[in-house]
């Protein structure tokens, strides 16, 4: 992995009125990297990828993407820039089959007519590169389709678009033991194939069986950076509890860890 991120927000603050939701939150993500973004209910998770994704403008700081300082000022922004988020309900029309979902507000069309031949194609290569094999057949509607099945989907409609970063929202909430394998081993894949993903999970067995690293809030605030393979489940848990007496910038994660 470069050792330049991907993306960087520095110093970001955003408030809801007198509501303090993100106070100089630091954040990184490496190119290639499975960055877990961890913290009890009211932490900021949410406030934050959605600042990445557009849906919220920071009040104060910077984000910047490949090195450079962007304005994400929509979620069409955040697209151009290659950022999809894979959001906890999914957004996939029940009644529609996975190609008209992949497609969805994105269709393929020559002289006004849709292009089946060619999505169906697309959906069937972009499938097949996240070895996505349960799903029988790309035609069937997602209202038959498992919960593994349909996480799936949703990514693989979020990488299909070039995209460089994915953000995952609770990527296995209410998923049997199967199932949350099958979209665990999913997101290992998307780094292996130089993908950078966000991981947004309240379970840190999901986050220890994917993660890189580890970024830790509590309460508006970045609290810990952690290496996956230098801390425990002990710490990281501690960090989100009580929080760690560090500032993050400029330090390097393996000696947050030991903090």
């Amino acid at each position: 992995m470069s050792d330049t991120p991907l993306i960087e927000l520095r110093d970001i603050t955003k408030s809801f009125g007198s509501v303090h939701a993100l106070n100089g939150v630091d954040f990184q993500v490496l190119p290639g990297e499975v960055m877990a973004l961890v913290g009890d209910n009211g932490a900021g998770k949410s406030t934050l990828i959605k600042c990445i994704a557009g849906t919220h403008t920071p009040d104060h700081g910077e984000i910047l993407f490949e090195g450079r300082e962007v304005n994400i000022n929509g979620p069409k922004d955040a697209a151009r820039l290659g950022i999809e988020v894979v959001y906890q309900d999914l957004a996939l029309c029940d009644n529609l089959d996975v190609v008209q979902n992949m497609y969805l507000g994105r269709e393929v069309a020559r002289f006004q007519i849709l292009n089946e031949a060619a999505m169906e194609h697309t959906t069937q290569e972009t499938l097949k590169s996240l070895a996505v094999t349960t799903i029988r057949s790309v035609r069937q509607p997602v209202a038959t389709l498992s919960g593994g099945q349909r996480q799936s989907v949703a990514v693989a409609k979020a990488v299909q678009w070039n995209s460089k970063l994915v953000i995952l929202d609770e990527p296995t909430a209410a998923l049997g033991v199967a199932q949350t394998e099958q979209v665990l081993a999913l997101v290992r894949r998307l780094g292996e194939q130089g993908l950078s993903v966000v991981l947004v999970s309240h379970n840190l067995h999901d986050v220890f069986e994917t993660a890189d690293r580890i970024t830790v809030l509590r309460l508006g605030r970045t609290v810990g950076v952690f290496e996956r393979r230098e801390t425990t489940q002990q710490a990281v848990v501690q960090a989100i509890t009580a929080g760690v007496p560090t500032k993050v910038s400029g330090i390097p994660p393996s000696a947050e860890a030991q903090l």
